[in-house]
C-alpha cells in the first residue's frame, strides 16, 4: 500500500444547526482539535468549500497537506483564524484597507493578503513575504480553530486540480486514507472559494474572485484593481487559484459563449458531432435551459436568475460528470458580473481557457 493511502480516516458527522459554542464542547471537535495540535490533517466545512487543515506553524504538518493533495510547492496556502482579534499575531501591518474589509466581511468568504511576521511555516507562504488570511463564518470551522488554539492552514480538501469539495462525500472520495479526520457539517452554503484581495499596496487588488463580489469590495474601499491572472512560470502566485489548472472534471470541458439561445444552438450541433465520434456527452446548464439539450448527461447547476444557486451547485455538478464517465462536457457561460464573475473564473480554470465563440449562424 502507498504510504500516502495508509491513514485511518475518521468520518465524524456533526449535528446540523449547532452554534460554535455548543460545537466546541462536542467530543468530535475536541478530538479533531487535538489531531491538529499534534500535527494531523483534519478536513472541515467552511461556508465556501471543505478545507484541509493543518497547524500553520508546523513545517511537517503543512508538508502533509501538500503530500495529501499532490499540490505544487509554490502554491501558497490560506491561514484560517477563529477570530479577527488574532490577526496582529501573524501579520506585520494591518493596512487601512484591510481594516475596512475585515470589519465589513469577517467572519466570511474574504481572504486578505498582508505582510507576515515570519512566525508561520515557510511552506504556508511559499517563501513570499506575504500571507493570505481569513476568518471563516461556518460554526464548525470556527469551533475547530478556536478549540485548537492555532492558525490553521487550509486549502480545499480535494486532490489538486479536481473540483473543490462542497460535501463531505467529495472529500472522502478524494482523500480517504490520506487524512486523519473528516468533520461532516453538511453541504457548504456559498459553494465557491473566498475572494482574495491583496491589501499590501496603495490600491487593493482582487487576486481571485469568490464569495464576495468585486462590486461589494469596491463599495467598501473605493478603488479596486482586478488581477488579470498573468502569472509567469518563474514567479510564485500570491494567492491559491492563480497559476495552475483547477476545479477540473476528468472529461474534456469546453465553454460555449453567447446568449443562452446562441449557446443552445451551437451546443446541440457540437453534441451531434461528438456522438458521431462515439463520445459520451454532457452539458452543464441551468434550470431555464435543461430541457433543450440532447446529451447523454444534462446537469443543471442552479437557476440563471439566481447566481448564488449556480455558485453553490457548481463543483458538485462538475463532479457529477465524472460519476457518469462523460468524455466531453459543453458548458454554458454567464455574464462577468457579481457572483457570476467568480463562477466564470472557476469554469475557465476547469476548461483551461477552452472557449467556443459562436459565429452568426
Amino acid at each position: 500500500m502507498n504510504i500516502l493511502d495508509s491513514k485511518e480516516t475518521r468520518w465524524w458527522k456533526l449535528p446540523r444547526g449547532g452554534d460554535e459554542r455548543s460545537l466546541r464542547s462536542s467530543e468530535e471537535i475536541r478530538k479533531a482539535a487535538e489531531f491538529l495540535r499534534n500535527g494531523g490533517l483534519v478536513a472541515f466545512p467552511t461556508e465556501t468549500v471543505y478545507g484541509l487543515g493543518a497547524d500553520a506553524t508546523c513545517d511537517e504538518a503543512v508538508s502533509g497537506i501538500f503530500a495529501a493533495k499532490g499540490r505544487p510547492s509554490d502554491n501558497p496556502l490560506i491561514i484560517h483564524l477563529g477570530d479577527a482579534s488574532g490577526l496582529a499575531d501573524w501579520v506585520e501591518e494591518i493596512t487601512p484597507a484591510a481594516r475596512k474589509l475585515a470589519e465589513a466581511f469577517w467572519p466570511g468568504p474574504l481572504t486578505l493578503v498582508l505582510p507576515h511576521r515570519g512566525n508561520l511555516s515557510p511552506r504556508v507562504t511559499a517563501g513570499l513575504p506575504t500571507v493570505a488570511v481569513r476568518v471563516p463564518s461556518h460554526p464548525v470551522a470556527r469551533a475547530l480553530i478556536l478549540e485548537a488554539g492555532i492558525p490553521v492552514a487550509a486549502p480545499s480538501a480535494n486532490r489538486s486540480g479536481r473540483p473543490s469539495p462542497t460535501e463531505a462525500r467529495h472529500v472522502f472520495e478524494d482523500l480517504r486514507g490520506r487524512i486523519d479526520v473528516l468533520l461532516d457539517g453538511g453541504p457548504c452554503g456559498v459553494g465557491v472559494e473566498s475572494s482574495v484581495v491583496d491589501v499590501t499596496g496603495p490600491v487593493p487588488v482582487l487576486l481571485r474572485p469568490g464569495g464576495i463580489s468585486a462590486e461589494e469590495i469596491r463599495r467598501t474601499v473605493g478603488s479596486l484593481e482586478v488581477d488579470g491572472g498573468g502569472i509567469s512560470a518563474s514567479r510564485a502566485p500570491k494567492s491559491p487559484g492563480m497559476k495552475y489548472r483547477h476545479y477540473a472534471p476528468r472529461g474534456e470541458l469546453w465553454l460555449v459563449a453567447g446568449s443562452p439561445e446562441e449557446a443552445r444552438k451551437r451546443i446541440n450541433r457540437m453534441l451531434e458531432e461528438a456522438r458521431r465520434q462515439g463520445k459520451r456527452t454532457g452539458v452543464l446548464t441551468t434550470e431555464e435551459s435543461e430541457d433543450h439539450y440532447r446529451a447523454d448527461v444534462v446537469v443543471s447547476c442552479g437557476r440563471r436568475s439566481d447566481p448564488s444557486s449556480v455558485a453553490r451547485a457548481l463543483y458538485a455538478s462538475l463532479r457529477r460528470f465524472d460519476e457518469e464517465d462523460v468524455d466531453l462536457i459543453l458548458a454554458e457561460t454567464f455574464p462577468e458580473e457579481g457572483l457570476f464573475h467568480s463562477v466564470m473564473n472557476r469554469l475557465r480554470k476547469a476548461a483551461e481557457g477552452k472557449t467556443f465563440i459562436p459565429d452568426d449562424e
